[in-house]
């Protein structure tokens, strides 16, 4: 058993998780032209947590090297319905639809498929597609939220121009250019809060080496996933408020909202609320955690601060 309680995984974790963005673009909406996603009311970025969860999945492949239990289910080039027959197959169970297999049989497929692949062990899966509809889903002990900024962003749409043509006809028209664009947020700090469920753990088989590894993943993924688009994506904060059973001894919002980030320039006189000047780095905010006082059994690791 480790020693550490951030990585003991038969027990409850609530974590926050701060990351910025500087002339990039986190996350694009393909409904929008790839402008960056923002809450219309608000005005503040927004990163989904689909969009986290494939940077966790990419990077964390990476981080475990060759060991066979760190598959990945969900990849791109990799249609899911082979993955998902596989499990029969190694189980020695008839892949027909028109074949029954037992609550016993589903488990040990189930069981086979969570022990391949981490991100269903960590996130769960739909099973239940194509010949495999007795296999149903795993609920994934690992809840990843919506990434949103502290304060409002201002996305901006840059013109570019690249020197060539697409189509050979347009040269031989004379174009010397074509235009493009892309989308940047100048600067955005984002918040996301992150939920492990030790009892849905128990059914999918983490352990610690998966929880330290998740850690890892989260404090190197953005170094892994780098392009001309997204800009400088940074990790800037991880904590971790570990309870002392699977069950929990406070509810999640009583701790992380204890990780604030508040601007740390100097409020303008007329608006007491507002920051004299956007926000454009890292320094112009403070991030506080108050561990003062946790409820009893809780601890807090903080892995980047």
């Amino acid at each position: 058993m480790t020693t550490q309680p951030h990585l003991d995984p038969t027990v409850r974790h609530d974590m926050v998780f701060l990351f910025d963005v500087t002339d990039g673009n986190p996350n694009g909406d393909p409904d929008a032209g790839n402008r960056p996603r923002t809450d219309d009311e608000t005005g503040q970025g927004l990163v989904t947590d689909v969009a986290l969860k494939r940077k966790i999945r990419d990077t964390l492949a990476l981080a475990a090297g060759d060991d066979p239990r760190y598959g990945i289910f969900v990849q791109a080039g990799h249609a899911l319905n082979p993955r998902l027959e596989a499990s029969y197959q190694a189980n020695g169970l008839k892949l027909d639809s028109k074949s029954k297999i037992s609550p016993e049989q589903a488990d040990q497929a189930r069981a086979w498929l969570c022990d391949r692949y981490v991100d269903i062990r960590l996130f769960g899966a739909v099973l239940s597609v194509g010949k495999t509809g007795a296999l149903g889903q795993v609920r994934g002990p690992l809840q990843v939220g919506m990434a949103r900024s502290i304060d409002p962003i201002v996305p901006a749409d840059h013109a570019i121009t690249r020197v060539t043509q697409t189509k050979q006809e347009d040269i031989d028209k004379g174009e010397t250019t074509e235009m493009g664009g892309k989308w940047t947020v100048p600067y955005g700090l984002y918040r996301v809060e992150l939920y492990y469920s030790a009892t849905r753990a128990t059914k999918t088989g983490v352990d610690a080496k998966d929880l330290e590894l998740l850690y890892r993943t989260l404090e190197m993924m953005f170094d892994h996933d780098r392009s001309a688009t997204r800009g400088t994506l940074t990790p800037r904060g991880l904590y971790v408020f570990t309870h002392p059973d699977a069950f929990g001894a406070a509810p999640a919002h009583r701790l992380t909202e204890r990780v604030t980030a508040l601007p740390a320039k100097p409020l303008s006189p007329d608006e007491p609320t507002t920051p004299a000047a956007p926000p454009r780095a890292f320094s112009d905010y403070v991030v506080s955690v108050d561990d003062n006082d946790l409820p009893h059994g809780v601890t807090l690791t903080k892995l980047i601060a």
